[in-house]
């Protein structure tokens, strides 16, 4: 139940912890929050294992070089994951398409074009040829 004041109620008069609301954009494709997570998952390790070497390196710690090394690696991997998402995204939209409804404005607009277009046409519309040679 809502109440004049915009809240929501439940039926003994208590007011609802939250209320839902529509969300303001759709939910990504799953293959596409697959991807998106996974190369979230791997920025984050990559970094971590950055300032692992950087402390490393600072510290004159034997293992900076193997650490410098493995999170040049990890950058790639990164840089590849992040490639993924948006790879992932484009072949998804190209194989489901967008479903987007146009703006009343644009519904508007694209109804007086395709008029315009019917009118010119009706305009020079040649009269039905008689005979059934072809010129």
């Amino acid at each position: 139940m809502v109440h004049d004041d915009g809240d929501a109620y439940l039926g003994d008069g208590r007011r609802a912890l939250w209320q839902e609301e529509p969300a303001a954009r759709r939910r990504m494709a799953d293959p596409v929050r697959t991807a998106a997570v996974r190369a979230v998952i791997i920025a984050a390790l990559t970094l971590i294992q950055a300032m692992v070497a950087f402390f490393c390196t600072m510290a004159g710690a034997w293992f900076a070089f193997p650490a410098v090394l493995s999170t040049v690696a990890s950058t790639v991997v990164a840089t590849w994951a992040v490639l993924d998402v948006w790879v992932t995204r484009q072949v998804w939209v190209q194989r489901n398409g967008v479903r987007s409804q146009p703006s009343s404005t644009a519904r508007r607009l694209r109804r007086e074009r395709r008029q315009a277009r019917r009118a010119a046409r009706k305009g020079r519309e040649r009269p039905p040829r008689v005979g059934g040679a072809a010129a």
